[in-house]
């Protein structure tokens, strides 16, 4: 018997807690994308519950239904025009009166409505009793206790969920807001006038529209327009009649009066369901911002969290790298000794092996940065580092809101770009959008640990942790002079809302941490495979090469003079001629493949571009693979791994030491970190500026600008370096 099929709607303010009751309650169980023609993400799962097949999904958070972001039109919509058997209202418990408001909104609308007062442990730290019951009666509505970190409730508030949805009614209209007499007036008088104006076959609830139409909400008055054909001039005409009504009457906007309406509402249910307790309690998260957000101490602990990152990201990682590197050495070679010589297992061992396997084993440094971020998220701090960052950027006349997206850099530039679209400015969108990129991306990071780990050793995290604060400042200092220049206005006032400091819950830590490591795990079958495959034809071919030494006879020579010298030889002395024959043939073999790569038509165009990147100190492999960087900046890691993959690379660190052994010193590894660091963004990127721009003017300036910059910069590293005696 096939399972009776509900759908959950999850709705609730940013920082309520509803992210981790998904998390809570679909595990892994998720899909993730977007809402049908915007960039906002969309999550929902199904679980099983006492014979149902709960469809669960999480709306983007907000503070009302009130259509002014992308959020706010997404969440709304859904409700309206998909109907959801029920909407589970997440409210923080510990902040129920700003909660509330979202409450009451969904509450007109008539739909099936469930209160899950989240974080009650937090609340009931602060000394906070709400009378659930009461609130439950106040607004005829099922209300259930949770703690989200703690999977508290979960189970009840699904059990609500499944018996709210198979009730009968759709819940009296009796508990709603209760507005001033003329304002009732008015909603009632145009309630009845649209009823009889569509004759019933509106979709939605007639009181819901004419509220939203008394409050001049465009998306309903297009709504109308669509429904009510014929008489849609009549209902919108009386919708303005009555609003010029309510104006004369209150000499204000019906809006705003319905607003403070509905927050007296708001007020009047508090001072019946809230109390507090006389026990002293301390407000942590209080306590704790009075050190993280100090105007002396707070920077600086961010600085240091930040480089903590970096160094556990590092250091920590570089374990597992290892157990996978060597499991990639290992099918390596059993391919090596089964397969005949031909072109497949070239293409196979020196092409997917060498490029996949080059940026695959950077997996578990991936996976502890997104680790790390989430926990900053998780926990609330992630918010005080826009607030302290917010200061800063005040500072210099860039827009303190501008900080959000440029956090999520970190982790991908792609969706911090299209989250400039809640910046109200265009002029401060396009600005943050421009700036964006130099915020170091995690593609980026697979470079710097290969160059930092080569030529830096044990200070590899520092410069990583330098490079990515590098970005940071030229993301300052490129916005200032922008901000001058190109792009002249004053920076907006910003408000940024500090959640409380919250437990991190493990299985939400990991869940945030796979769905971001999913995107880099696809590009090993995408993007990064085919790029291999592409370098190494480039490199492969022509196979008609005139090699200046015939390699397989010397190398043969070698094989002879050995077997010669160990006839005599003792056990020791053999073990040691054995030894020194494997390294000059191996020596042998590595420069036959650098005279191929450098011939091939890969080294043609690699010699092209050299005079560009010589000035930087980056040979013309280096150079190629900075080219490939544009399609993905992983490639630039495959490709680094292809033209340097030797019949050696048994060892795990063997592309560090090819790198070493091309001539490659830490001035010209550092001024190529620089320039990945800066130069032009990836491809999904550039198309991510002109998409939200709406401009190709604005992407081909993207890219101009970031490609001189990075080449400047590393070109002042590199010779600034020789200049002080450092190369």
């Amino acid at each position: 018997m096939n399972p009776k099929r509900l759908t959950v709607a999850l709705a609730g303010n940013p920082n309520s807690g509803k992210t981790t009751i998904f998390n809570a309650i679909t595990g892994t169980r998720q899909k993730v994308g977007n809402w049908p023609g915007v960039t906002v993400e969309k999550k929902e799962g199904t679980v099983y519950k006492d014979g149902y097949a709960l469809r669960i999904v999480d709306l983007p958070g907000t503070y009302s239904l009130t259509p002014y972001s992308i959020e706010e039109i997404v969440a709304r919509n859904y409700v309206l025009d998909e109907s959801p058997d029920v909407v589970v209202d997440i409210i923080d418990a510990s902040n129920l009166e700003r909660s509330l408001y979202l409450a009451t909104q969904l509450r007109e609308l008539d739909c099936k409505v469930l209160f899950a007062l989240n974080m009650a442990d937090v609340a009931r730290m602060r000394g906070m009793k709400i009378d659930a019951e009461k609130l439950s009666e106040l607004l005829d509505v099922p209300v259930v206790f949770t703690v989200g970190n703690r999977n508290e409730g979960i189970q009840a508030l699904l059990e609500k969920a499944i018996a709210l949805a198979e009730a009968d009614s759709q819940g009296p209209m009796r508990r709603r807001v209760k507005y001033s007499k003329d304002i009732e007036s008015a909603i009632q008088e145009f309630k009845t006038f649209i009823e009889e104006a569509c004759g019933g076959t509106l979709p939605y609830n007639t009181r819901w529209t004419a509220i939203k139409l008394l409050e001049d909400d465009k998306i309903i008055k297009d709504r109308i327009t669509q429904h009510a054909k014929e008489n849609a001039a009549d209902i919108l005409n009386k919708a303005d009649q009555l609003r010029h009504m309510l104006m004369d009457r209150f000499d204000e906007d019906p809006q705003i009066v319905m607003t403070d309406e509905r927050y007296g509402f708001i007020s009047g249910i508090i001072k019946e369901v809230y109390s507090t307790t006389t026990q002293h309690r301390v407000d942590v998260s209080r306590n704790i911002d009075l050190v993280l957000t100090n105007r002396f101490l707070g920077f600086p602990i961010f600085v240091f969290f930040i480089w903590a990152m970096f160094e556990l990201t590092f250091t920590l990682g570089e374990y597992p790298i290892g157990w996978i590197d060597g499991l990639v050495t290992l099918i390596s070679g059993f391919l090596e000794r089964v397969l005949p010589q031909t072109l497949l297992k070239d293409l196979l061992i020196n092409g997917v092996f060498a490029g996949v396997g080059s940026v695959i084993v950077f997996l578990p440094n991936i996976l502890i940065l997104f680790f790390c971020i989430a926990i900053f998220e998780d926990t609330g701090y992630m918010a005080r580092s826009a607030f302290l960052m917010d200061k800063i950027m005040h500072l210099i006349g860039l827009h303190g809101k501008s900080f959000i997206p440029m956090l999520m850099g970190f982790g991908c530039n792609v969706p911090a770009i299209m989250a400039t679209r809640t910046l109200e400015s265009e002029k401060d969108r396009i600005l943050t959008i421009l700036i964006t990129p130099f915020m170091s991306c995690s593609a980026k990071l697979p470079v710097y640990i290969v160059l930092a780990g080569a030529f830096f050793g044990e200070n590899a995290g520092t410069v990583i942790f330098g490079v990515y604060l590098t970005g940071i400042v030229f993301s300052i200092l490129t916005g200032r002079l922008f901000r001058s220049t190109l792009l002249r206005g004053a920076d907006a006032p910003f408000v940024m809302e500090l959640p409380p400091y919250r437990a991190p819950m493990l299985k939400s830590l990991l869940i945030h941490m796979w769905d971001r490591g999913k995107i880099f795990l696809r590009k090993m079958g995408g993007v990064i495979l085919i790029g291999s495959v592409v370098v190494w034809v480039l490199s492969a071919f022509p196979r008609d090469i005139e090699y200046t030494k015939d390699y397989p006879l010397e190398a043969e020579r070698v094989r002879t003079l050995y077997a010669k010298l160990q006839e005599n030889a003792g056990p020791s002395e053999k073990q040691r001629l054995e030894e020194r024959k494997t390294a000059e043939v191996d020596r042998i073999r590595s420069d036959r493949r650098a005279e191929q790569a450098e011939k091939s038509y890969m080294g043609r165009l690699g010699k092209a571009v050299a005079p560009f990147f010589e000035p930087l100190g980056i040979d013309w492999k280096g150079g190629v693979a900075l080219l490939t960087g544009f399609v993905a900046k992983e490639i630039v890691v495959s490709t680094l791994g292809v033209l340097h993959a030797t019949e050696t690379a048994s060892e795990p660190d063997a592309m560090k030491k090819a790198l070493s052994a091309s001539g490659m010193t830490p001035l010209s590894a550092l001024s190529m970190m620089v320039f990945v660091l800066l130069y032009l963004p990836c491809l999904a990127t550039t198309a991510a500026i002109r998409r939200e721009t709406g401009s190709y003017k604005w992407m081909a300036f993207s890219i101009a600008y970031s490609t001189s910059v990075a080449w400047l910069m590393s070109f002042f590293v590199y010779q600034g370096g020789r200049l002080l005696g450092l190369a």
